[in-house]
């Protein structure tokens, strides 16, 4: 049964779930120069890595039946979530693309630097490319998990959560697989 704090959220979940990924997509559009955010990177790799611990650790608690303590913990996977939003945006609207393989940092990949990454870069790329559109896809998974247990809709949110929790774990392990991958091409 939909409680009436589900129906009453349930629209704001939606919106939030268009809205994040298209306002982000706009943001790419925007280059501000003169800020050094190159510290940001492994910042919000961190940040990845210690959201897939507490995660794993939420679910862990909730098999316990400490519902408290798991309640805090993706409260905490939630911030650092919004943390990592944050910081990636600041990055990449502050700082040019980083190509996998430029090794001289030139922003054009030369055939020499293609022919040395061509076996690597179709994994790192294929991790890319999941891990976006999987992070698009936890947005409303993670949002509607949380609003049914919120409503107290429990048996709906652990439905949910079996579906949200593999993808949203993935998409935090794989933010820090990419990070790692990428990190010798930073300029």
């Amino acid at each position: 049964m939909v409680s009436d704090r589900e129906k009453k959220y349930r629209p704001l979940v939606i919106v939030l779930s268009i809205a994040v990924p298209a306002i982000v997509a706009a943001l790419f559009g925007i280059k501000i120069e003169g800020f050094d955010t190159s510290f940001l990177p492994p910042v919000y790799a961190t940040i990845n890595g210690i959201t897939a611990i507490v995660l794993v650790l939420a679910v862990i608690s909730i098999k316990k039946g400490k519902r408290k303590r798991h309640q805090m913990l993706i409260n905490f996977c939630v911030l650092c979530s919004v943390l990592f939003l944050a910081g990636y945006v600041t990055y990449h609207i502050t700082s040019d693309t980083t190509l996998y393989g430029d090794v001289n940092h030139d922003h054009v990949m030369s055939a020499e630097e293609l022919s040395a990454v061509k076996s690597s870069a179709l994994i790192y790329y294929f991790i890319l490319i999941s891990h976006i559109l999987l992070s698009i896809l936890v947005i409303p998974l993670v949002m509607m998990t949380y609003l049914k247990a919120w409503s107290g809709n429990f048996v709906s949110h652990k439905k949910w959560a079996k579906k949200t929790f593999p993808i949203w774990l993935y998409v935090a392990v794989t933010g820090v697989v990419v990070y790692l991958m990428i990190r010798p091409y930073y300029g």
